[in-house]
């Protein structure tokens, strides 16, 4: 019986991990906070969900300030929610809703160093088979820079391009799933 409780109990902290750890994107189609990067084309490429986390990779003439939806339509800082500076910024998206974020330099964020982070609940099952895929916008870009091409009706569109930390948490579910088989087998 202490066994079958202590199963009981690796199962559900296991099962809790899995659920505390999401992704982690480093910020920008190149990994990078920066000016020349189209970061709208970037979020909007990503599905965010509670638990994931941002990345943003920066030198010291920039800085990382989340700030309202007003503010950031309007590159002001005033008010910030809150100012990052060191270059290596990581910041937790632990609830649904959007989240705004620019560089508070001058001129950096009218030329376009801002992303909205929309954060969704966690993703419903697949469409039916006959629902027909979402097309980028028109004019999109894809990592290249060049327009990504439209993804053919009946055929899914390509994975996200995964960073290094993603491929790390990845590998570390995959050792938790494996660490806890081999508990499993040998408590029998």
């Amino acid at each position: 019986m202490a066994t079958l409780k202590a199963l009981m109990a690796v199962a559900a902290i296991a099962a809790i991990l899995e659920l505390a750890m999401g992704k982690n994107y480093d910020v920008g189609p190149n990994g990078q906070w920066d000016q020349t990067s189209n970061y709208a084309t970037w979020a909007s490429s990503i599905t965010f969900v509670p638990g994931d986390s941002l990345t943003f990779k920066y030198g010291s003439t920039h800085d990382v300030v989340e700030v309202t939806k007003a503010n950031y339509d309007s590159c002001s800082t005033s008010g910030a929610i809150s100012t990052h500076t060191g270059g290596n910024t990581v910041i937790s998206l632990n609830s649904t809703g959007k989240r705004y974020f620019i560089c508070g330099t001058p001129g950096h964020c009218a030329a376009g160093m801002k992303v909205e982070i929309n954060v969704v609940a966690a993703s419903s099952p697949p469409t039916s088979p006959g629902t027909p895929p979402t097309l980028p916008p028109p004019g999109s870009a894809g990592p290249s820079g060049s327009p990504a091409p439209p993804t053919p009706p009946g055929a899914s569109a390509p994975p996200p391009e995964q960073s290094a930390a993603n491929i790390l948490t990845v590998q570390a579910k995959f050792a938790m799933g494996f660490g806890f088989g081999l508990l499993m087998i040998s408590a029998f």
